[in-house]
């Protein structure tokens, strides 16, 4: 229960009071179980201590410099093995456990899919297989012996790189791997069955010859080659743009279907969610492949931002994970339209980061306390850390950025380290004080920017005023002002760029990073001789919200003719939000809807100017509800989907000559794509493939007529999966039975591949069809769905539970029934269980009726005696909220 909770604080950490020199891991897989010997040689650090190590398994033995120990020298309890009297110098410790992997459904630690063993370590899963110091700064080199019956076992991996292999009696064999590298004991990987290996190779820089090879089910290894492509590009990469070679000879990735995440950077072995590496042009869309390259990056980049640098503790997490994400979004940006994925990183971060930022489970990139660690795998951790990152970058440029990384890695390779050490390797290398900058790590919550301009004709010079405020979180009320990079431009009444002078510059710049570090700031342009728009906060240089009173012709003047492609999309997202806001006070009011005539009139220029097409894709992307209710309380979340349905139904009725126009050059451009196949994936044409799907999502709202075109087309149209899919979710929320017949047939077809049977259910959870709950409970008995699977869960309730108008349905209907699920899910695998407890997080500011709705299912959920920590701890802060 919730009153024996542990709460675990970056105030009270400790350093460990033993280190392992190295470690010796032999795993005996049986029919039934598997036998794991531990051998350590340990270091005390102090005398005295009693040796305490993390773990759960099945304990058979434990050898203290060859002597077996007795039960009462030892005691088990909360996942603690105590050891009471241990020498006061290096001694040995031998451990053997028992697991049963067949039995674990929790996919942490030892577990078995489909016939194989697969590990997952990361964040405390080690204790699972073994006693051991389960913790991030213990670091050491590890060898691990597998053996197992060669038939059943024909391939057997582990970190680092093989060294001895060998035959037994009774059909069995045995491999050695030794990984060279400490590391600590979340970076342990082993994985055994029955695989194909799809292999490449890729040559450093400095001529070493290192082996890629991506293991899957037989099935699926062709599947594996745009993978394999894109982790000889992140290679590449990382040693162009951060002259970081790779420093093994083999690099391995395995693909699994049950998976709790997206994938994992144990060295020198990740291990992967098939989502991320499988694809091919009937079964992968355009985004598919582009979220594989940029996984298979990821993974990759934690190599050095992870691996060979890896955190002291787990408040620590962002030190890796934010710093790789901004590294993975980089090379992703490299490797297509960086306009549109900057695009689309902000979008991910406004939509779902500042939903977390301003509910219960609000923390800082750095948390000063946890519960539960699964919990704190968040997009505060990631995306927002992501953007601290990218501030350092804004600030110091690309070559002071590149001086700190290479700082960091010269004093910190091969150590378990903090935030605060990255920082202070980013300021020493450029000789900066960025002791205010550490707030971004300790201070929860989005920041406010409140912001007004003057222009001086006498004087000739614009004055931007600045106020910031930080909004109170449920850890902290009072905040320091932050340090904000804002990133502006001038542009005149025409849209041409201003050059302007700053105090203390001698030359002219059409573009500035203004340093904003007070709670109130005034910056002065020189030499500005006309009235000028601000371009503000360009490539969304800090992760704030920023409200300027700019008129709506400000705005159309900068979605004409800004340089700044962020500013620019800014410009539409916010003439959008106002024209949401109109009919959300007509709904309100019963009046008649405004028909938005001129920002119709903006969004057509903007489709007929010659710009890339998928950034005209994102021009046409309406904020989300969740973005729309960001500082609104008492929210009727009904209300908003009609408001913003209204919107699209306005906006593509007005413009449908232009929709159609558009669509048929989208059309025309594929078919006359001369270096490659229009079904195939290439940047270029997944951005026409992009604004297309656009397009016909828009289209549908503006003529019946589209529906009738697609079903009649469907076939001839459907080449790849793109248009498959694309077509699918464009009819989606349509009653008509049409789309239930094409996506009955999709199904059908689709029937044996499982990532495109998760497309499926995705279809059904986020529909907004009258029948959708009905659907989503036929659809859980389906031959092809597992309660079992998080991707089937992710795709079918993860999706139910963001289709607002059913999860919010107002007889309480949809929280009912993911609570359900949420019980049902937690009794086996609470960390799928906790990311769907989040979906009620909107708790606290929802109209008194639905407030109240979801309370009861809350408070259902809290009342059951077997639920997870992981779950409860969100529940608590929710109903505490």
């Amino acid at each position: 229960m919730s009153e024996n909770k542990v709460v675990h604080y970056l105030k009270d950490y400790q350093a460990p009071d033993f280190a392992v020199a190295e470690i010796d891991l032999t795993y005996t897989i049986e029919e039934a179980y598997t036998l794991v010997r531990n051998r350590m040689m340990i270091v005390p650090h102090e005398v005295g201590r009693p040796c305490v190590l993390d773990g759960s398994a099945e304990l058979l033995q434990i050898v203290l410099n060859g002597k077996c120990l007795s039960p009462h020298e030892y005691a088990i309890a909360d996942e603690k093995l105590t050891i009471h009297t241990v020498p006061d110098t290096q001694f040995e410790l031998e451990i053997t456990t028992r697991l049963y992997p067949a039995q674990n459904k929790t996919l942490m630690g030892l577990y078995e899919s489909g016939d194989n063993l697969y590990t997952q370590n990361e964040p405390e899963g080690f204790r699972k297989i073994t006693y051991y110091f389960d913790r991030p700064d213990v670091m050491s080199q590890f060898t691990t012996t597998i053996i197992g019956d060669k038939r059943r076992y024909p391939v057997m991996l582990s970190n680092g790189n093989l060294i001895d292999s060998g035959e037994l009696d009774n059909d069995r064999h045995w491999v050695c791997w030794r990984d060279p590298f400490a590391k600590p004991s979340y970076l342990f990987a082993l994985v055994a069955g029955q695989l194909a290996v799809l292999e490449g190779n890729f040559t450093t820089r400095s001529g070493k010859e290192v082996a890629l090879k991506f293991y899957t089910r037989p099935e699926d290894r062709e599947k594996a080659g745009f993978a394999l492509e894109s982790l000889k590009h992140a290679m590449q990469w990382d040693e162009d743009r951060f002259n970081l070679e790779y420093d093994l000879n083999i690099f391995m990735v395995v693909a699994v279907s049950d998976f709790n995440m997206g994938a994992m950077e144990n060295k020198g072995l990740n291990i992967f969610n098939t989502k991320y590496v499988l694809a091919s042009n009937d079964t992968a869309t355009d985004a598919d492949f582009e979220a594989i390259e940029g996984v298979i990056g990821h993974e990759y980049f934690h190599n050095w931002t992870g691996n060979r640098v890896t955190c002291r503790d787990w408040f620590q997490l962002s030190l890796k994970e934010g710093l790789t994400v901004f590294r993975d979004q980089e090379f992703s940006a490299d490797r297509a339209s960086r306009a549109v994925r900057r695009i689309h990183n902000v979008r991910v971060l406004r939509s779902m980061q500042f939903a977390e930022d301003a509910g219960p489970m609000a923390h800082p990139v750095r948390p000063a306390s946890y519960e539960e660690m699964n919990n704190f795998y968040t997009l505060t951790v990631y995306e927002k850390g992501a953007e601290v990152v990218r501030m350092y970058h804004t600030l110091l440029g690309e070559e002071g950025f590149q001086k700190g990384m290479q700082l960091y890695f010269q004093r910190h390779d091969g150590q378990a380290v903090t935030c605060d050490d990255f920082r202070a390797a980013m300021a020493d290398a450029n000789g900066v004080n960025l002791d205010q900058f550490a707030l971004w790590y300790s201070q929860a919550g989005t920041p406010q920017i409140k912001a007004h301009g003057d222009y001086d004709a006498h004087n000739q010079t614009f004055s931007l005023h600045l106020r910031q405020f930080i909004p109170p979180t449920p850890d902290m009320a009072d905040k320091q002002p932050m340090v904000i990079p804002v990133k502006i431009g001038l542009l005149d009444k025409n849209g041409a760029s201003v050059a302007f002078k700053m105090a203390g510059t001698a030359d002219k710049t059409e573009e500035t990073v203004l340093v904003f570090n007070q709670t109130e700031q005034t910056f002065v342009f020189h030499d500005v001789a006309k009235e000028v728009v601000p371009s503000l906060l360009r490539g969304f240089s800090a992760p704030v919200r920023l409200d300027y009173p700019y008129s709506d012709a400000d705005l159309m003047l900068l979605l004409a003719h800004d340089s700044d492609s962020f500013a620019r999309w800014e410009a539409a997202q916010t003439l959008y939000r106002r024209a949401f806001a109109s009919n959300l006070d007509a709904l309100a009011s019963v009046q008649p809807l405004p028909q938005h005539a001129e920002l119709a009139q903006a969004l057509t220029s903007a489709l007929n100017a010659d710009i890339d097409p998928a950034y005209k894709a994102v021009l046409l992307q309406v904020p989300t509800e969740a973005e729309l209710w960001e500082d609104v309380s008492s929210i009727n979340p009904e209300q908003y989907v009609c408001a913003r349905q209204a919107l699209l139904q306005s906006l593509a009725s007005s413009m449908q000559d232009t929709l159609t126009h558009w669509r048929e050059w989208a059309d025309e451009q594929e078919r006359n794509s001369r270096h490659h196949a229009p079904q195939e994936y290439h940047p270029d044409l997944a951005g026409v493939r992009s604004l297309r799907n656009t397009l016909l999502q828009w289209g549908v709202l503006a003529t019946a007529d589209l529906l009738h075109n697609i079903v009649n087309e469907f076939s001839q149209r459907a080449t790849n999966m793109t248009h498959e899919y694309g077509m699918l979710a464009a009819i989606n929320h349509l009653s008509d039975d049409k789309r239930n017949d094409l996506l009955n047939q999709f199904g059908q077809r689709h029937a044996q591949d499982d990532l495109v049977m998760d497309k499926y259910f995705i279809l059904i959870g986020s529909s907004q069809r009258p029948d959708t709950l009905q659907q989503v409970e036929k659809a859980l008995q389906h031959p092809a769905f597992s309660l079992e699977n998080p991707n089937k869960v992710r795709s079918l309730l993860g999706s139910f539970s963001r289709n607002i108008p059913h999860f919010h349905a107002a007889d309480g209907s949809g929280y009912r029934f993911l609570a359900d699920y949420i019980l049902r899910i937690d009794e086996f695998n609470p960390q799928v269980a906790s990311r769907l407890v989040q979906a009620f997080n909107l708790y606290d500011r929802l109209e008194p009726q639905r407030k109240t709705l979801m309370a009861e299912q809350l408070q259902r959920i809290q009342k059951d005696e077997g639920l997870s920590k992981d779950s409860r701890e969100i529940v608590d802060k929710i109903l505490h909220s």
